[in-house]
């Protein structure tokens, strides 16, 4: 029985954490270790993660926030040290059945693939899909559109298909990957280090990922990295989402690398000014503005 080692990053994470820790511990799969990689939470989410009596977690205390991807391939790194054979690399604003992990082995073992992902759909809202597979969209600028996002699920997306994308809210992935395509890009903070990820191994050719819709994950989309504020009268973008969006998509164009990618970054300058001034979700005010500009030559720099 192939060892799993889970991976998850908490940052602030006490109110989605027991929720998720509770999935965990009533997994079918028992051979696999947590891998809890803590981005110095200043809440309760130690003292939670302290509380767990189960010999199968091991915490990894970061000393500041060091974002996603790094926190990331210190679990990885960690889990492969200690000889685990697949990781989960998983969200912890997710729920999810008993038999997740399970179902993403046989999977990958019957479809003869290195990485898996589960459908994934809106907690909030269940019978809504958030994920049934995605491809990279050459004239969105290589972005990895998500079928079946906001559908309600009719059984449509209810076959095994290899994709080109999966987002890290969930992704079995073999040991072997990393050590062919190589670890996560530390350069993104949080958003498009999966982006970035999955378009390395669809270039490189040697593995596949495959979409599995024989089991479900519930996502908490947003909790997180707080994507929106309210104010009175409105949810807007927040401006973390706003600078780390802006920033990596240039930065992930630049390293697709080609005359297409290079114009449509030109082309992002014009567009994201153009959505400043018309989307209902940005805050029409200055220091948004500034931010937008802001963050696009900051990609440039990365």
């Amino acid at each position: 029985m192939d060892k799993i080692g889970l991976v998850t990053i908490t940052y602030n994470s006490e109110g989605v954490l027991q929720p998720f820790l509770d999935c965990v511990w009533k997994q079918q799969y028992k051979n696999f270790i947590l891998y809890v990689v803590d981005n110095a939470s200043t809440d309760k989410t130690l003292s939670i993660l302290k509380r767990s009596n189960d010999s199968r977690i091991v915490v990894i205390k970061n000393k500041s926030n060091y974002g996603v991807a790094k926190a990331n391939n210190k679990g990885i790194l960690k889990a492969i040290e200690e000889g685990c054979d697949q990781i989960l690399i998983i969200n912890n604003d997710v729920e999810f059945e008993s038999t997740l992990i399970d179902t993403l082995i046989k999977t990958r073992k019957q479809y003869q693939c290195s990485l898996v992902s589960p459908k994934m759909m809106y907690f909030n809202s269940p019978n809504s899909i958030w994920y049934a597979g995605s491809w990279f969209t050459k004239n969105k600028g290589y972005l990895p559109l998500h079928r079946g996002i906001n559908e309600l699920d009719r059984g449509q997306y209810d076959e095994v298909l290899e994709v080109d994308y999966a987002p890290t809210c969930c992704l079995l992935v073999k040991k072997q990957v990393f050590k062919d395509i190589g670890m996560m890009d530390e350069k993104y903070f949080v958003y498009f280090d999966d982006t970035d990820f999955s378009f390395r191994i669809l270039k490189d050719g040697r593995h596949k990922i495959v979409y599995c819709p024989y089991v479900k994950l519930f996502h908490k989309v947003g909790t997180l990295t707080k994507s929106f504020y309210k104010d009175l009268k409105s949810t807007y973008r927040g401006n973390f989402f706003i600078k780390q969006n802006t920033r990596n998509h240039i930065y992930f164009l630049k390293k697709v690398g080609g005359f297409f990618a290079y114009g449509f970054i030109i082309w992002l300058f014009f567009k994201n000014n153009g959505r400043f001034l018309i989307k209902s979700d940005i805050k029409k005010n200055f220091s948004t503005w500034w931010l937008i500009n802001k963050s696009y030559f900051d990609g440039l720099k990365m």
